[in-house]
């Protein structure tokens, strides 16, 4: 990260059991934070439930709630748990007063219903690891949410989704790796690091016209401004 001008990360839960080690990973390095939540594709591990989840939250270096939302895409028949398990994390956003991180994979429709009928929009956060529309991601900003763009932008046929982060404001974006996968240009089909970030950034600059320095300076004070509680 260092070497490649990165200076802060978020290491982010995706289930409780292995929480433990991402805590231990924002414990020991001051730039980088976690997160506390179970990814939607997640089964047989603790469900979450909004008192456990705030109580995890206290944690000093916790500045969010996720990763949460829908995947359709994995998982198949009835998935209401799944919608039953974003709600609970919608709710625990708003009662701690941390921001979201939300996964979303073929399941736009249901997702930003959700997050309108819980009002998301109260706490706000990112639409992680973003590929979906420029209708979608109208909608995800209008509740007070970023869109955050990973390496697959990099990719040559993700033509749709160069279109979209041309599109979006820079204050409404953040970019990020999805480390350890979708490993951007250069790297592509490699394990990914954080390290990586900056080739994400240096497309988007080429996308919107600007420089590398302009999407790192606009990205690095939405990450500030969104995750508060980050020092």
């Amino acid at each position: 990260m260092q070497s490649n001008a990165v200076t802060h990360a978020l290491c982010v839960s995706v289930n409780l059991e292995t929480l433990p080690q991402v805590l231990s990973i924002a414990e020991r390095f001051p730039n980088v934070f976690a997160s506390v939540g179970v990814h939607p594709n997640d089964q047989g591990g603790e469900e979450p439930d909004i008192t456990r989840m705030l109580s995890l939250a206290g944690h000093p270096r916790v500045v969010a709630i996720g990763e949460t939302g829908l995947d359709y895409y994995r998982l198949e028949g009835d998935l209401e748990w799944q919608r039953d398990r974003f709600r609970r994390h919608i709710r625990a956003a708003r009662e701690s007063g941390k921001p979201l991180i939300i996964h979303m994979r073929e399941a736009a429709a249901d997702t930003l219903q959700i997050m309108k009928e819980e009002n998301a929009a109260e706490c706000g956060g990112v639409m992680h690891c973003f590929t979906e529309t420029q209708a979608v991601a109208d909608a995800a900003m209008e509740m007070n949410f970023l869109i955050s763009f990973s390496g697959i932008v990099t990719f040559k046929n993700a033509v749709a989704l160069k279109a979209v982060a041309r599109e979006v404001p820079l204050e409404h974006m953040l970019i990020e790796t999805d480390s350890p996968y979708l490993a951007p240009v250069p790297y592509r089909g490699r394990t990914n690091q954080p390290a990586y970030v900056r080739f994400v950034a240096e497309e988007v600059a080429r996308l919107k016209g600007v420089s590398v320095e302009a999407v790192a300076i606009a990205t690095t004070a939405n990450f500030f401004e969104l995750f508060k509680n980050a020092a």
